[in-house]
């Protein structure tokens, strides 16, 4: 999760399009990364309302069952098609004085405690910047099945625009990058897609940054 003014957008990759259906649920079985995008650009506006670097991401996993005991269970969190949002997070950095309250870190933390586990292997982390070195890392730790972000970050991105965290060879958790063709043979992968709704992405950060000087 960067604090740079500079972003990238891979044009090839994406248009900044909304669903072909919106207000209602895709009709094929897979949700579209799109519409979760979505709601990690309503995180990103958050930031930005508190006077933070706008970032935003949200944590979607599969139906979840929380156990609450005497052999009782629930359902956590919201329901959106196939998947569910269990957890949320904007930039606290300057709100939280904590140099770790990233967008990522503080959804990941909120998809754990409503999970209960602190392994999140059926889940998917949406975020409108590609992840920084620390976030990167929490992604590793978390086991998360998927990651999808917003703009290249050329100044801090881990994903592969400064280094690549996340498919390091010796890491025991390792990433599928489909966007630069890296496959690696471990079992313990991560797919990645890059570039969605990157444009919006990249422009609110950008607008912070202006209305900053």
């Amino acid at each position: 999760m960067p604090l740079e003014k500079t972003f990238s957008v891979d044009r090839r990759k994406t248009e900044d399009q909304a669903p072909s259906n919106p207000g209602q649920l895709p009709p094929d079985e897979f949700h579209p990364d799109e519409l979760w995008m979505e709601e990690a650009l309503r995180c990103a506006q958050r930031a930005l309302e508190a006077g933070e670097v706008p970032v935003g991401a949200v944590v979607i996993c599969n139906d979840v069952r929380v156990d609450v005991g005497n052999g009782q269970s629930e359902s956590r969190g919201q329901i959106a098609g196939r998947g569910r949002i269990v957890g949320r997070g904007w930039n606290r950095n300057i709100s939280d004085h904590d140099p770790t309250a990233h967008a990522e870190v503080i959804a990941l933390r909120e998809a754990g405690a409503t999970v209960g586990n602190h392994r999140l292997e059926d889940c998917t982390l949406f975020v409108t910047i590609e992840p920084c070195a620390m976030c990167a890392g929490a992604l590793v730790h978390a086991r998360v099945k998927r990651l999808v972000y917003g703009a290249d970050d050329p100044k801090a991105g881990a994903v592969h625009s400064v280094m690549q965290v996340l498919n390091h060879p010796q890491l025991n958790h390792q990433i599928q990058v489909d966007k630069i063709e890296i496959h690696p043979i471990d079992v313990r992968k991560i797919d990645v897609r890059g570039g969605v709704l990157a444009g919006r992405s990249a422009e609110v950060l950008q607008t912070f940054f202006r209305n900053r000087r």
